[in-house]
């Protein structure tokens, strides 16, 4: 018989990208190995061949898909177990970018699956640092056929028909599957979204990777699952802030988010949930004590809370802590 589960923390990914910044280390304080542009630091992924590594406990430099493999619902819940398996259905980033990434969507869950692929691909963001300057695209700015997106781009004025909208730290934008989107340069945020990597790149600024190289398009692909709909006034979700409080953020099939912003201890009752609860601090840092342990976490980091754990107090420490909690409902 396995050993008792506990809350697992796990070693980062880090990835090199074309339009990456400095931001993770210079303003998360996160320490990397030397990449020349650190676009994403992946801190919890059970994405094939970026599965994330346990960092502490007995079960170090184990991945994560095989302490599913070893714990099952105890770690992931009955529900999530029985849909995914050993499968992890999430995967949490800090991306920061120095450049315009490209203008992109992702399939929903029924196209991916037709192209091979487990699952579609539906993510937030939540900003945690931005320049003056800085902006975000997500969705179109008037309703469109897809005759008019195909004229469009063939006439290279896809961009004026874009949703763009100036990034600020703490907005929150829901991204859902089908919608056309890319995040400006100078933003740095945290990105929760179904476990894939399934991108359709519709244009990439005409850039050229070190080998002069122009990066692939997938235009019919986008073309196939983009929502061609306005988006409305602004594509920003509001949300009720407040401090010391579990304030909502995301609602959505594939994963509940919440913002946890504390200067004070807050008890946290999981008792009739059946998953797994992620903690990504984006801010501060706080001691968990849950199943019997108690472990830190600081900014940059991510944490697991097994399905079993029914109860969870955050403390923070040296001030104030920023945690975002997600889990499947």
């Amino acid at each position: 018989m396995s050993a008792k589960i506990y809350p697992l923390k796990f070693m980062p990914l880090f990835k090199n990208k074309l339009w990456g910044g400095n931001k993770i280390k210079d303003k998360l304080g996160v320490d990397y190995s030397p990449l020349e542009n650190c676009g994403e630091l992946w801190t919890l992924s059970g994405v094939e061949g970026s599965d994330t590594l346990i960092e502490n406990g007995f079960l170090i430099e184990t991945s994560l898909k095989e302490a599913i493999q070893m714990y099952t619902d105890e770690l992931v819940g009955e529900k999530n177990f029985y849909e995914y398996g050993e499968y992890f259905p999430l995967l949490f980033k800090i991306i920061d970018t120095n450049d315009m990434l490209s203008i992109q969507v992702h399939p929903d869950d029924d196209y991916a699956r037709t192209q091979g692929h487990n699952n579609g691909k539906t993510e937030m963001w939540y900003v945690l640092d931005a320049d003056e300057d800085s902006q975000i695209i997500s969705g179109f700015n008037k309703d469109l056929t897809q005759a008019e997106i195909i004229n469009r781009i063939r006439d290279n004025e896809l961009i004026e028909a874009l949703n763009s909208e100036k990034a600020e730290k703490g907005d929150l934008f829901y991204i859902p599957s089908g919608r056309v989107h890319a995040i400006g340069g100078g933003v740095m945020l945290a990105e929760i979204q179904q476990s894939s990597d399934t991108t359709y790149r519709l244009y990439d600024w005409d850039r050229e990777d070190e080998n002069g190289e122009k990066r692939e398009l997938h235009i019919p692909e986008a073309i196939m699952v983009m929502d061609r709909s306005r988006v409305g006034d602004s594509a920003k979700t509001g949300y009720d802030y407040g401090l010391n409080r579990t304030v909502s953020l995301v609602e959505s099939p594939y994963f509940t988010t919440n913002l946890l912003h504390l200067s004070q201890g807050l008890k946290k009752d999981y008792a009739l949930l059946d998953s797994f609860v992620v903690y990504l601090c984006v801010e501060g840092s706080a001691m968990v004590e849950t199943l019997g342990h108690r472990i830190s976490i600081k900014q940059g980091e991510a944490m697991l809370i097994p399905a079993i754990a029914e109860e969870t107090i955050i403390e923070p420490q040296h001030g104030l802590v920023k945690i975002l909690e997600t889990y499947i409902v």
